[in-house]
C-alpha cells in the first residue's frame, strides 16, 4: 500500500484490504479456470464488456476469446499471476501483475512474461474484469530477478 492509505479512516481501509484480497482470490481462481481451459469458468470472471488488448497491441472482445478457447484454438497449460499490487475505489479495482501464460495457440507453443494490468468492477457482490492490458517483460534471469525496466 502506499503512503496515501494512511489517510483512510480504518474501516475504509479494513474494507479495502478485504477486498484486496478478495480481488487476489479472484486471479488465482481465473488462473486455474485458464489452465483447466473451462470456457464457462474463464468467462464467469468476464463482464459481457470485458476486452483485452494483448502484449502485440491487438484487442480482442470477450466472444472472441472464449471461443478461441472453446475450439481448442487457444489451449493454456501455465497461467500465473504474481507480485500483484491491488487499487480498490468503492465497486471498481484495478490489479496490476506479472503473469506468465503458457501454451499452443492453434498448435504453436508459446510462453509469454508479461505485465498485466486489469480493472474490475463490481456487480451483484462479484468481481468481473472489463478490461485487460498485456505488456511484454523480459523473463527472470537464472538468478531469478527480472532483466530491464518494468
Amino acid at each position: 500500500m502506499g503512503p496515501l492509505d494512511d489517510e483512510q479512516p480504518a474501516g475504509e481501509q479494513r474494507a479495502d484490504d478485504a477486498a484486496a484480497q478478495e480481488l487476489r482470490d479472484v486471479a488465482a481462481a481465473w488462473d486455474r479456470a485458464m489452465v483447466a481451459n473451462d470456457v464457462a469458468a474463464i468467462g464467469a470472471f468476464m463482464a459481457d464488456e470485458w476486452f483485452v488488448v494483448g502484449s502485440d497491441g491487438n484487442v480482442d472482445r470477450k466472444d472472441a476469446f472464449l471461443a478461441r478457447v472453446a475450439s481448442g484454438d487457444l489451449v493454456h497449460d501455465v497461467m500465473e499471476t504474481h507480485d500483484m499490487e491491488v487499487r480498490v475505489d468503492g465497486r471498481t479495482a484495478v490489479t496490476v501483475a506479472r503473469g506468465v501464460s503458457g501454451g499452443r495457440y492453434r498448435g504453436t507453443p508459446f510462453l509469454e512474461h508479461e505485465r498485466v494490468s486489469c480493472v474490475f468492477v463490481r456487480r451483484d457482490g462479484t468481481w468481473l474484469c472489463v478490461l485487460t492490458h498485456l505488456s511484454p517483460l523480459e523473463p527472470p534471469d537464472a538468478a531469478g530477478g527480472a532483466r530491464g525496466p518494468g
